[in-house]
């Protein structure tokens, strides 16, 4: 029991750890509206600066306006000397310290405290620069005591006015007026982020979220139907993308169903191997007996008989390359190609058929650099082909041959198998090499092209559907020597 509980703890202790657990990070909508909130406020501080400076100027111009104003009542009495009463009313309804008119050469002081205090600052009005209205604006806001102002303007009748006050009562006006254009701010920001908010929800967020769930659901279940997204018929980019991911969703699906089929047929056919491999081995010896029987006939059908089981039993041991990791590198080696061509024909059954001429051109000397065994398998597998094609058509008058040429040239090998079938049909000419895709007979897997075409690739090769306008479907393949490649393997 003890040794039982300390192998328990000592399994929890090498038991790797959880991942820690993150905070799920704001949502997009809740980043969007506080962007557009705090941009918003940007935008009003960045307007607040110039409407701050183009206060303090007016504020100042209202003041110049109602001194000229009482100057000019004052003046027409024709007073020299102003009673006291009469200038301290004046003084407190413009809200300065003195008030002086120049005109010309000659200056006049309208009213003044019994003491001018000394002048600090110095706001002329007559000629404005923005930069400077709104560096005075703002150290008239900063500033900490009280100063005398200097204002200069201009009356009605062209004559300079120049005034004293203090900027106390300048500073409690721009200040007011900062706390409401902050809270009008603030008001414009909530109310522009929440339509903004809503709108680009609509438009944008709420697509957004649809496609990143219907995402996250089809990598749960990528084989199920229903998980592929419908799209909304927006004709916008969130239209273009919906489509383009169900089509992409669709198209996964059906690789995904041709995967389970390559699986579910590689697991048959590696049970069909498996007897029909025990078969062959048996054929394989009943073929070793008769091949004792002293009668000329046995013995001149017997060896192709014991060679076509042997490459039967060697293709039941290399049947499931193609579906696991490809064929194998090809064993080159020189070959007649003339005698490999027959005994394709012989396998297929062209010599002595009662419906297709065969036709060989092919050079007696001809010979090829390749893999006797699998070029043999691309010729059978093309010759097939063809076969199966002319015979669909039993018509009495319909010619079916099939041709099978070569020439060297230049360190290369080509070789033509034509036929004098239907061809090619268009829709199976773009997929032709592909298994499961390009079969051009009702019925066909396509697997003998697919596997011919890696056979002829593996020697260095290439396979194309000739379009040469002759009738029927001609098949080049082209085999370089193995100097050519890098190829290796045996010489003969």
């Amino acid at each position: 029991m003890l040794d039982q509980t300390r192998n328990r703890e000592q399994s929890q202790e090498d038991a790797p750890s959880p991942p820690p657990k993150r905070g799920r990070a704001p949502g997009l909508s809740v980043r969007l509206l506080a962007f557009t909130i705090l941009f918003v406020t940007v935008a009003e501080v960045l307007l607040y600066v110039p409407s701050v400076a183009n206060f303090r100027v007016s504020w100042l111009a209202d003041r110049v306006t109602m001194a000229d104003a009482a100057s000019a009542v004052l003046l027409r009495t024709g007073e020299t000397e102003i009673d006291r009463d009469i200038q301290d009313e004046l003084l407190s309804a413009v809200g300065a310290t003195a008030i002086a008119v120049r005109g010309g050469a000659v200056s006049r002081l309208i009213a003044t405290v019994e003491r001018p205090p000394d002048v600090d600052v110095v706001a002329d009005l007559r000629s404005m620069d923005p930069i400077a209205e709104i560096v005075d604006a703002f150290a008239t806001l900063t500033a900490g005591e009280a100063r005398t102002m200097r204002v200069i303007g201009r009356t009605r009748t062209g004559a300079l006015i120049e005034i004293l006050l203090d900027d106390r009562a300048l500073r409690a006006a721009m200040l007011e007026y900062s706390i409401n254009v902050l809270w009008l701010s603030a008001f414009l920001s909530v109310i522009t982020a929440v339509l903004l908010y809503f709108t680009i929800n609509v438009l944008l967020v709420r697509p957004m979220r649809r496609l990143t769930q219907n995402m996250i659901a089809f990598s749960d279940a990528p084989d199920a139907r229903d998980r592929v997204i419908t799209p909304s018929g927006r004709r916008d980019e969130i239209g273009v993308a919906e489509r383009h991911l169900a089509r992409m969703q669709g198209d996964l699906q059906e690789t995904l169903r041709e995967r389970r089929h390559l699986a579910d047929l590689g697991l048959a056919v590696s049970k069909i191997n498996h007897d029909l491999r025990n078969m062959l081995a048996s054929a394989q010896l009943f073929s070793d007996r008769i091949g004792s029987v002293p009668d000329p006939a046995v013995q001149r059908f017997a060896p192709k008989l014991i060679g076509a089981l042997d490459r039967a039993i060697a293709y039941c041991q290399t049947t499931l390359a193609y579906g696991r990791a490809g064929e194998e590198q090809p064993t080159r080696r020189l070959i007649r190609l003339g005698r490999l061509v027959d005994d394709a024909a012989e396998v297929l059954g062209l010599p002595g058929h009662a419906d297709i001429t065969f036709e060989k051109h092919i050079p007696d000397d001809l010979e090829i650099d390749a893999d006797p065994d699998q070029l043999f398998r691309v010729l059978v597998n093309l010759g097939r082909n063809a076969v199966q094609a002319l015979e669909r058509d039993p018509g009495p008058a319909v010619i079916r041959r099939l041709a099978i040429s070569a020439e060297r040239t230049d360190g290369r090998v080509t070789i033509v198998v034509r036929d004098t079938g239907p061809g090619v049909p268009a829709r199976a000419r773009d997929n032709l090499f592909q298994a499961f895709h390009g079969s051009v007979t009702p019925g066909g897997t396509g697997l003998g092209l697919a596997i011919a075409a890696e056979l002829v690739d593996a020697h260095g090769g290439a396979i194309r559907l000739l379009d040469d306008g002759e009738p029927g479907a001609a098949f080049e393949i082209v085999i370089p020597d193995r100097h050519a490649v890098g190829g290796n393997g045996d010489s003969a």
